[in-house]
């Protein structure tokens, strides 16, 4: 009888062990083997070390380049109120979401408002579509010296293609600036270009 109970032990002992060693092969097939593109980041969610793991950035699911992500970009005017102008009046940090939301970190002096927010949408395999809105602050008037005089906000709109490669954009950008009542104070058009900033960037490659 003793044995016989031993016996009956050991052979569920061996059934325990056997779905153990299933659900152990199940769980590790299921991991997904999709090939994943080097352009963004993210840490394991589980325990020991953290480790950087490479993950695409494509927002549609298509496996492509997107626009998501954080950028160094320049603003170069070619007019003034509709007149011929040359100059760069913007250098920004800006970071576009996954969500169509998008915020700018201006060069502008901080003390008249140099964040300001924007929504995007996707018009094509590499084209997007921004509406960016500075909204109120103040000018430039009287910095870096003090604060400017207070402006009703700005209206950026971008239209940009995204490098295959996903490392930068380009493209056409017309500001036009308000006062408190709503009306247009100054107008500019010009080219917008990007590159993407990565864990590697150096803060030197920015100015």
């Amino acid at each position: 009888m003793r044995n016989r109970y031993w016996k009956l032990v050991s052979c569920l002992g061996a059934m325990a062990l056997a779905l153990l060693t299933v659900q152990g092969v199940q769980a590790q097939c299921g991991l997904s083997m999709k090939a994943v593109k080097p352009m963004g980041w993210h840490l394991q969610d589980w325990g020991g070390p953290a480790m950087l793991l490479p993950a695409d950035f494509d927002e549609g699911g298509h496996h492509e380049a997107s626009i998501v992500g954080m950028w160094h970009v320049i603003f170069t005017a070619k007019t003034m109120n509709g007149e011929p102008f040359s100059g760069v009046i913007d250098n920004a940090v800006a970071v576009w979401h996954s969500d169509g939301t998008e915020i700018m970190n201006s060069g502008r002096p901080a003390q008249d408002g140099n964040f300001c927010l924007g929504v995007w949408d996707r018009t094509g395999k590499f084209t997007y579509y921004l509406n960016h809105i500075p909204w109120q602050g103040n000018d430039t008037t009287n910095a870096p010296s003090g604060i400017g005089n207070p402006m009703g906000g700005t209206q950026i709109l971008e239209r940009v293609t995204l490098n295959p490669d996903g490392r930068s954009y380009s493209g056409t950008f017309k500001l036009t600036a308000y006062d408190t009542s709503g009306n247009a104070t100054v107008s500019f058009t010009g080219n917008v270009k990007a590159t993407r900033v990565t864990p590697g960037t150096s803060i030197k490659e920015l100015f």
